[in-house]
């Protein structure tokens, strides 16, 4: 079964504000973006540029059965596109340890489902954000991590920090 995550209902208007948020009511609904209460805000996206960026929410949005199953495929919260990149965003906001390879995790799996349905070659910059509130500043991934990541993802980078920002 073929799934665009691209021309969606789960897509919002494009927004140029030079700061935006992106959150998670961790409810069961899905991810949104917001420029009014940056208490709600997971990540924060700088886009200093005032370039047209456009969310569109996967994880309880974009819902993707695992082959044969009634179970729902792990998905990231959501992904940021312009111009020619892709970033894909995972919201976390628990302070406890393992967040990061749970959000590396749906950050692939993702990866895997958007590449199983269409051509990614248009996109010059991919980029996976694990993003927690409770820890906002760049976590420093080893360098073998990333090349790996990077290997299995088809030429993803991963990031690890609440700041998004758009070049």
């Amino acid at each position: 079964m073929s799934v665009n995550f691209f021309e969606t209902d789960c897509k919002e208007e494009s927004r140029n504000e030079k700061q935006f948020g992106i959150c998670d009511d961790q409810n069961g609904t899905k991810a949104y973006t917001d420029t009014s209460d940056s208490t709600k805000w997971i990540a924060k996206v700088t886009n200093v540029k005032g370039i047209d960026v456009s969310f569109t929410a996967i994880d309880n949005c974009i819902i993707i059965f695992k082959e044969g199953t009634k179970d729902k495929e792990s998905s990231c919260d959501g992904m940021l596109t312009f111009a020619q990149s892709l970033y894909l965003v995972e919201l976390k906001k628990q302070g406890t340890g393992g967040w990061i390879s749970d959000a590396k995790g749906q950050l692939e799996n993702t990866i895997k489902l958007i590449s199983e349905n269409h051509d990614l070659s248009s996109f010059r910059y991919k980029k996976a954000f694990a993003c927690n509130r409770k820890h906002p500043s760049f976590t420093v991934i080893d360098t073998a991590e990333r090349k790996s990541f990077f290997e299995r993802t088809g030429g993803f980078r991963i990031d690890v920090q609440a700041e998004i920002v758009v070049k």
